[in-house]
């Protein structure tokens, strides 16, 4: 492709979307740009404070326990007090709570600030959604999903690339860093993002419109099916960072041989993300999800085959390329499947599956691996893929139609107050 064509195609990529978009794009950015502590957690616990590598798996399990509660409080308070308030709330607690995490010192409140901290971070992603479903339109929706999740992976690739700088010099640095970007991001929030809850209907077409709750969510047959869709596919990739440094190192690779492998999941989705997304911006999103789940699942079960730190890179580009197709389409349906005034409740639940996946991953693939070996989770995870491809299958025979707007997007509608 000439240079005019690559830049065309970028032009393409990035035109159309409302300013308010790249405002909540940029937070997202700066938010990943400075995420240090997930990454140099463990270090940190066993090589600076001398914890055991058990003591640091609870307080990961602590902070991953705490997203899962957040999940669905944080989709309530999205719907009842609106996104604004809710990304204020979550980004000034997740600053707060960070910064704190550095300077304590008893193992009883690293763990329970721990917990804090996986509340307080997750709980700003239904808010997210939300937000970039009420001020993008359902024609753009992919293509602006998929640009928030370059980003995301984006800034995670340049922030684990400087945790390890900063880990040499200050563990304490990178807490506060952290604490400090958050806190940019909870100002731009405020400066620049105006609430874009919809306006409720009043009058009699409001007495037609159901009342939505927790137990509407639940009720949802076809919604839930996706969540547990969503819990098996997570928990596949998942394993990229739980299963597969453990069935590299028990198979003699170092963690260096680890980091090249896996490196390669970071590269790719920088530089394809965007480029599939157009190829797939317009595609069926059925066929989407079941062709991502069969490569997602398959691409870990080649994994079983690997005898090198190449064919392990080749396993890698396999299942992340499912990834790419699968997150925005994924998010995509979920909001399709969302009634207006309940997708902080559905997107909660949506996100709740992913916290699940990672609470439930590490403890699969370890009893997988000690009990029968490496290659019966690898095995697995193509048994997992081949499932949530059918039941994609099966679930979106008759996927109701997107919603249809103006071409000029709606202004945000002003914040109103909701009974708690």
């Amino acid at each position: 492709m000439s240079v005019a064509g690559l830049r065309r195609a970028a032009r393409e990529s990035v035109s159309g979307l409302p300013r308010e978009f790249w405002w909540l794009w940029t937070s997202t950015l700066v938010n990943r740009l400075g995420g240090f502590v997930a990454t140099f957690m463990a270090l940190y616990l066993t090589l600076d404070r001398g914890y055991s590598a058990s003591y640091a798996g609870l307080v990961a399990s602590l902070h991953g326990l705490g997203g899962v509660i957040s999940s669905l409080g944080a989709g309530v308070m999205t719907d009842r007090l609106g996104r604004r308030p809710t990304l204020l709330v979550a980004q000034a607690s997740t600053a707060v709570s960070v910064a704190l995490l550095g300077f304590v010192r008893d193992p009883l409140a690293i763990a329970a600030v721990a917990f804090l901290v996986g509340m307080a971070s997750n709980a700003s992603r239904p808010a997210v959604q939300a937000m970039m479903a009420d001020i993008v339109r359902p024609e753009d929706r992919i293509r602006a999903f998929s640009l928030n999740y370059w980003a995301i992976n984006l800034g995670f690739a340049i922030s684990s690339m400087a945790a390890g700088f900063i880990a040499e010099f200050s563990y304490l640095a990178g807490f506060l860093i952290e604490a400090g970007m958050t806190l940019v991001c909870a100002i731009v929030v405020f400066v620049k993002l105006p609430e874009s809850r919809p306006a409720k209907v009043t009058g009699t077409a409001a007495e037609a419109e159901p009342a939505i709750s927790l137990g509407t969510v639940l009720r949802d047959g076809r919604f839930m099916g996706v969540v547990g869709l969503s819990f098996l596919i997570a928990v596949i990739f998942q394993q990229g960072s739980v299963g597969l440094p453990v069935a590299m190192g028990e198979a003699g690779f170092t963690p260096a041989d680890y980091g090249m492998a896996i490196a390669v999941n970071g590269v790719l989705i920088v530089v394809l993300q965007i480029p599939v997304t157009r190829f797939i911006e317009h595609r069926d999103p059925k066929r989407l999800l079941v062709v991502s789940s069969l490569l997602a699942g398959y691409g870990f079960g080649l994994t079983a085959f690997a005898g090198s730190v190449g064919v392990f890179a080749l396993t890698v580009c396999v299942w992340t390329l499912a990834e790419i197709v699968n997150a925005p389409t994924q998010t995509g349906l979920v909001v399709r499947l969302s009634p207006v005034h309940g997708r902080g409740r559905y997107q909660g639940m949506y996100t709740m599956s992913w916290a699940v996946a990672s609470l439930v991953a590490p403890v699969m693939s370890g009893l997988v691996i000690d009990r029968y070996g490496a290659e019966w989770l690898w095995g697995l995870c193509a048994v997992i893929g081949t499932v949530a491809a059918v039941g994609y299958g099966a679930l979106m025979r008759r996927l109701p139609a997107e919603e249809t707007v103006s071409p000029e997007t709606p202004a945000p509608a002003k914040p109103e107050v909701s009974a708690a």
